[in-house]
């Protein structure tokens, strides 16, 4: 398990915080914060969760065999692939359907507050497959896809698989909106 050695917790929170840092930071991803989607977990949570996994899962295909992924589309991808920004769990919902909707909504948000590129929308309208029955047209739409059933299937069971990625997502967010600082302990000393 060589391979499993060299990918940790720490680098994946920083690779993820990297390529996803725009979106993360954005006050449009932020509201994903408001909703719940699996259980007690956030859609951002989710979503970030979802960006870990996809990540994995191209770590492996790259260098066990030896096949690219685009991770920059791969990560804004999954970061948005649930942004539908509404709460699905009341009976009343007029979106009855979200399973079979939520993609294109997320999609429609995700266009028009985000630049996206082909792979980033396939990855956000399609990874509801088969449930949807549109096929992705790229590895990284199925391997979000993957990544999206896992974290759903963990969510929902309450098995931990994010706390510590999602932890450092928001201690860089904190940092980086300065609501952090760090106190060395070096204070004058009165003579």
């Amino acid at each position: 398990m060589r391979f499993a050695k060299r990918i940790t917790e720490y680098k994946l929170a920083k690779d993820l915080f990297t390529r996803g840092k725009d979106i993360i930071l954005s006050p449009e991803a932020q509201e994903m914060k408001k909703y719940i989607q699996h259980g007690e977990t956030t859609v951002f949570e989710h979503c970030v969760a979802v960006a870990k996994y996809s990540l994995l899962i191209a770590y492996f295909l790259e260098r066990t065999l030896k096949i690219g992924v685009d991770k920059d589309s791969l990560v804004k991808g999954a970061l948005l692939h649930d942004y539908f920004l509404y709460d699905w769990h009341f009976k009343d919902h007029p979106n009855r359907f979200h399973g079979f909707t939520h993609p294109s909504v997320a999609r429609n948000n995700a266009d028009r507050d985000f630049e996206l590129n082909d792979v980033e929308r396939d990855i956000i309208a399609k990874h509801m497959f088969p449930l949807t029955p549109f096929l992705p047209m790229y590895r990284e739409s199925f391997i979000v896809s993957i990544a999206d059933k896992w974290c759903a299937l963990a969510e929902t069971f309450k098995i931990d698989v994010s706390s510590y990625i999602i932890y450092r997502i928001n201690f860089g967010i904190a940092l980086a909106n300065g609501d952090y600082s760090i106190d060395y302990g070096e204070t004058a000393i009165e003579v």
